[in-house]
């Protein structure tokens, strides 16, 4: 596999993997983790070429689905956090520019 088809399939993988986190899919985000790693594996091992513009472009690409991830997975886990806040009893601090208010 070259270094282009495995950044391909990183970025497939990525998509899989916001997909799998729409639908709260576990299984799906598992395998999507799984072959992405698997692809990141092979781009790393081309770490030694200089990449043309094709392949900055892919890498780009990938870095912001990435960045779309890491939303999704914070995002999920302030929710769980402020719902088990609210389960325990405790009052969870409201939001505000700059910060959380001190209840």
């Amino acid at each position: 596999m070259t270094r282009r088809d495995a950044l391909i399939q990183v970025i497939e993988c990525l998509h899989a993997e916001i997909a799998a986190l729409k639908a709260n899919d576990v299984s799906a985000l598992e395998t999507a983790t799984c072959t992405k790693l698997a692809a990141i594996d092979t781009v790393a091992l081309y770490d030694g070429e200089a990449p043309g513009p094709e392949i900055r472009e892919l890498a780009a690409e990938a870095h912001k689905l990435n960045e779309t991830c890491r939303i999704y997975v914070n995002l999920m886990a302030a929710n769980v956090r402020r719902r088990l806040q609210l389960l325990s009893g405790q009052q969870a601090p409201s939001y505000k520019p700059g910060g959380y208010a001190l209840a």
